[in-house]
């Protein structure tokens, strides 16, 4: 017999309630609450045991003691893309489940859809992957003229355009891919459930079934998520708590340049970042970033200092701009790109408290030039150096790197893995390096460049600038 069951379910983090509320009082998101009504009927064809006699779901196992438990390690499959591999820790994971979010027309579909080309193309005598591209919004022809576009197509790559998720399970059980594809998460629906496609509910119980399937054949799955307004992905504490694997995919879209992030990562490091340039016939990976993003600066300018950052196994040289400018209003404009906003207003402070500038009347201006956002704090004295050139109109040695995270009593604090960051820095031409002295006592003789230690934000104040140049 039917039985219907009413509830109220956040869309920003899957709270239910029995009754709507205009505030969720788990994540205080206002207006997120959508009433959703669910049909259950005992014995019917979608439940969890006529999903069972299917052999979607595992069969459930007795507990096993740890020693008893054989590791195994999974050998990995490369995607052929060398940027994309660095960020999920080495290849794909047989059984791993990977989300990929980002702004609509980002480059998601054609990125998976090279790495989809990649594992087709690659067959060998031992071995002659399949991959299937389940596309919920798009149609086959759309894809077709995608693959066209990406000057490559293969036999191996299987298109399917569906949405019920128990068909998208018989397909997967039929063909038994390399790798599976679901674009997009959001649109897949469970005719099970009586809620629109889209809902928390809807993805949390699709993503569910095809993470068991996915485990229980080994197959590496990808789904493509859409994400917020505010720039999350859809439901994130539901998926990401299934998910093995959250890729982020940044960029703007007036910018050639696109990076990709690990926000979580159960087979390999959150901290790698890839980086790939767009072009006409699809994402390409930027092999030495630090010299693209430098390729536009303009020397002799003021505002301008080069930093040195880590991400990942990598060193990474960024241009850091800043704008200074009397401002005609009551409360000065503080306009941050590309870093922490609340960082630079802490920079700001201490430059007016430890060096007297009176920067309280002044619009500032920082941007990180290129479209990347930094996340450490390495580059605070590259940073108020270069606020503290322009509100001065003195610039400073282009060919001068700075590194350095700064305290609030104006202290220059030693940083991380200071050698790899210098030798990148030598490797493009950099003469000198302006670091905490801390960081001296660490650095081997045959680096290439000349490093210079200071102590505070005064001590760089007076390295940089005259007193005459007031």
């Amino acid at each position: 017999m039917a039985r219907f069951q009413t509830r109220y379910i956040c869309q920003a983090c899957a709270h239910e309630s029995p009754q709507w509320m205009g505030k969720c009082p788990e994540c205080e998101a206002w207006d997120s609450f959508i009433e959703e009504v669910n049909l259950k009927e005992k014995g019917s064809g979608g439940s969890k045991e006529g999903s069972r006699k299917q052999g979607f779901l595992p069969s459930h196992n007795a507990p096993t003691p740890i020693t008893q438990v054989t590791a195994v390690a999974k050998t990995r499959r490369s995607t052929h893309i060398r940027e994309f591999d660095r960020v999920l820790g080495g290849g794909l994971v047989p059984g791993g489940l990977i989300l990929v979010g980002g702004d609509p027309g980002i480059g998601k579909s054609t990125l998976l859809t090279q790495v989809a080309l990649n594992i087709a193309n690659s067959a060998t005598a031992e071995d002659t992957p399949t991959v299937l591209y389940i596309s919920g919004e798009e149609s086959a022809e759309q894809i077709k003229l995608r693959s066209a576009r990406l000057g490559t197509e293969s036999a191996n790559f299987l298109l399917s355009v569906e949405t019920e998720i128990h068909i998208i399970l018989q397909q997967l059980d039929s063909v038994r891919p390399a790798l599976a594809i679901i674009d997009s998460i959001q649109t897949m629906f469970d005719s099970d459930l009586d809620s629109a496609p889209g809902n928390v509910s809807q993805v949390r119980a699709c993503t569910t079934h095809l993470a068991r399937f996915a485990k229980s054949l080994n197959i590496p799955l990808v789904l493509i998520g859409h994400v917020t307004k505010e720039g999350s992905l859809a439901g994130p504490r539901v998926l990401e708590h299934i998910v093995d694997t959250v890729l982020n995919f940044e960029g703007d879209q007036h910018h050639a340049y696109r990076l990709l992030r690990a926000a979580k990562n159960r087979f390999g490091s959150t901290d790698e970042l890839g980086i790939f340039e767009m072009y006409e016939n699809g994402l390409i990976g930027v092999e030495n970033p630090s010299a693209v993003l430098l390729s536009e600066r303009l020397e002799g300018s003021s505002g301008s200092a080069v930093a040195s950052t880590i991400e990942g196994s990598r060193a990474l040289l960024v241009e850091v701009q800043a704008l200074v400018s009397r401002s005609p209003l009551a409360s000065p404009r503080r306009s941050v790109t590309g870093m922490e906003p609340n960082r630079v207003n802490m920079i700001l402070a201490v430059l007016e408290k430890r060096l007297g500038l009176k920067l309280a009347e002044q619009d500032v201006f920082v941007n990180v030039a290129g479209g990347i956002r930094i996340l450490e704090p390495a580059t605070d004295l590259a940073t108020a150096i270069a606020i503290v050139s322009n509100f001065r109109e003195q610039p400073i040695d282009p060919s001068t790197v700075l590194l350095g995270e700064i305290g609030l009593a104006g202290e220059v604090r030693a940083v991380s893995q200071p050698e790899k960051r210098l030798r990148e820095a030598a490797r493009l031409g950099f003469r000198r390096a302006v670091l905490s002295k801390h960081n001296l006592p660490k650095l081997v003789s045959n680096l290439g460049i000349e490093a210079i230690g200071v102590e505070s934000v005064s001590d760089a104040f007076r390295h940089f600038f005259t007193p005459s140049s007031s």
